[in-house]
């Protein structure tokens, strides 16, 4: 399947350059120069991915996002010349999936579409009840799990958990929205009568340093006040 791009950057050598680095690998890329060109290629094209610079004329990167966001969940990465976290943390929030910081390497960016699309792909079979392989990987919004490897990405980043904490994050992802106290988390995970509530709120903290982009504003492991934890639906 050829996947329509929709590359939405204000600067016609930036622009024309992704143009030929996604050619390049068999994709089709759809160019626009502001956010208001990009929101209309974006209605009237079965769009797959899309690469948002963030500063643009008419309308911005943030603002194309939250519009897009209302009506189509395809990946988005964000190009901005800004570094700063907030910024990254800005962008996640409102709906992007993935954020580089320009300058970039061709190379870096091939290979972030290529996983986006890949991911993608995967949360569209497992919507549609696909079996095989993806009956092993648990996805919510930009965590994935392989029940089998036993691998945890956050994007494309791989995350190495303790034991403990892949069965805790198991044990969430496989229920998303649902609440957990802090006494059936550790029931269930260690198999054993809870005494205290306080090792699994060591590791749950733990798991937010390693999964969030965030620890202290959570998107995915919430706590629901004086019940206990659930990990947020995507």
């Amino acid at each position: 399947m050829e996947h329509k791009i929709l590359v939405a950057e204000d600067d016609k050598g930036i622009n024309d350059a992704i143009v030929i680095y996604l050619k390049s690998q068999g994709y089709e890329p759809l160019s626009a120069y502001n956010g208001e060109e990009a929101l209309l290629i974006a209605e009237n094209n079965d769009i797959h991915l899309a690469i948002i610079d963030i500063m643009m004329p008419v309308m911005d990167g943030y603002t194309l996002t939250l519009k897009i966001r209302e009506k189509y969940d395809f990946p988005i990465i964000f190009l901005s010349a800004k570094s700063e976290d907030i910024d990254k943390i800005t962008g996640l929030n409102l709906g992007a999936d993935d954020y580089m910081t320009k300058p970039f390497k061709s190379m870096e960016l091939l290979a972030r579409v290529h996983s986006n699309l890949r991911r993608y792909e995967q949360i569209l079979a497992l919507k549609e009840g696909k079996s095989g392989d993806n009956d092993d990987l648990l996805v919510v919004g930009d965590l994935s799990l392989d029940k089998v490897r036993k691998q945890i990405f956050v994007g494309d980043r791989e995350v190495h958990l303790t034991p403990k904490e892949l069965q805790i994050l198991e044990l969430l992802m496989s229920h998303p929205g649902r609440v957990f106290s802090a006494d059936q988390i550790y029931e269930t995970v260690w198999q054993e009568a809870a005494i205290t509530s306080e090792t699994v709120m060591v590791h749950v903290r733990k798991l937010r340093e390693k999964i969030e982009v965030d620890p202290s504003h959570p998107q995915y492991i919430k706590v629901v006040w004086g019940i206990g934890y659930k990990m947020e639906e995507h």
